[in-house]
């Protein structure tokens, strides 16, 4: 089994699902992130705010927050190496890496003026 994990950029909780207005990426993730614990598998997620010495512990994540800031968080870690910045993985890529069925985790809607949110 891979290790994913993800290093998320600081936010109020550690789901950033609070407040007023919630990101509908932020809920997909949790959704995602949910439905694999039920089956038993652990993906990793640190916050900035809530985790900050995981950053500095993952080398990869660490220089990478050095070379390019915070501000190009999130980032996901598969298998100790770099596989996304700046984005959460989509559905698509959590069942590749994890070779389950692809409709596990149902198809990712896309909006947003024409790109997956």
């Amino acid at each position: 089994m891979k290790n994913i994990e993800i290093f998320e950029p600081a936010m109020c909780c550690s789901t950033g699902l609070c407040g007023l207005s919630v990101d509908p990426e932020l809920l997909r993730i949790s959704t995602v992130l949910n439905t694999l614990k039920e089956r038993g598998i652990e993906v990793k997620r640190y916050n900035l705010t809530n985790a900050p010495m995981e950053f500095v512990k993952n080398k990869v994540v660490s220089e990478f927050v050095k070379v390019y800031g915070a501000d190009r968080l999130p980032v996901t870690v598969v298998d100790s190496e770099l596989a996304i910045s700046g984005r959460y993985p989509t559905n698509e890529e959590f069942t590749e890496w994890l070779s389950l069925p692809q409709d596990l985790l149902g198809k990712q809607e896309c909006c947003c003026d024409g790109g997956c949110c």
